[in-house]
């Protein structure tokens, strides 16, 4: 059995103005180096053998601090857990996707969120086979966890995923069950003033109010 913390990064400057970020790499802001710093003191009450990072700059910066935090080495980078590209509608605010593409618009270059769940899982699953018995911090993004959540136990949890929260998984027999979504670590509370991934992401928001009016 491998456990698995999946960690939204802290807040960037497109966070907080709402512009869809996907694989445009954005840097953390002051308030998502707090939240990671945080993450990192609620992460100290367990024992973590190692913790794996998206490229991108901010989910990589947020692994750093918590593993400053914990004790741990710099984290290890795996492409697997990059951000969902959304295409030419990266760097719109709501807006502006609306007034260029209305809703039912196909977006160009945007990959599928069937693709998403694929390559994230199944990095969650080779992490598994490489290092069973271990426990393991994935620090990712909304869409990723959104993801993995969907292709676990989908339409469960419609709950916000903010900045810098926790949610727990397990593998073993070859599948993935989820643990406790937004999981406070010891009882001690999350950030309940960051904001949500799909309320930051337009065209994320889009998607789930289609899918939970279906």
């Amino acid at each position: 059995m491998t456990a698995f913390a999946l960690v939204r990064h802290g807040e960037t400057a497109w966070n907080r103005d709402r512009r869809i970020q996907g694989s445009t790499d954005i840097p953390l802001n002051d308030t998502g180096r707090a939240q990671a710093a945080a993450t990192g003191e609620l992460l100290r009450g367990r024992q973590w053998s190692r913790i794996i990072a998206s490229p991108l700059g901010r989910a990589a910066e947020t692994a750093a601090i918590i593993a400053a935090a914990v004790g741990m080495p710099a984290p290890e980078l795996d492409a697997a857990f990059v951000e969902r590209n959304y295409g030419d509608a990266e760097g719109l605010t709501g807006a502006e996707l609306d007034a260029r593409y209305p809703e039912g618009a196909e977006v160009p270059g945007r990959e599928t969120r069937e693709a998403v769940a694929a390559r994230v899982v199944e990095g969650l699953h080779r992490l598994a086979a490489e290092h069973p018995g271990e426990s393991i911090v994935v620090v990712a993004h909304g869409g990723v966890i959104r993801s993995v959540l969907e292709s676990v136990v989908p339409g469960r949890h419609r709950e916000p995923i903010t900045n810098g929260s926790v949610h727990s998984f397990l593998h073993a027999d070859g599948g993935l069950s989820l643990s406790r979504f937004d999981d406070p670590i010891d009882e001690r509370s999350i950030f309940p003033l960051a904001e949500d991934f799909e309320e930051q992401n337009p065209l994320a928001r889009r998607e789930e109010h289609r899918e939970v009016g279906r």
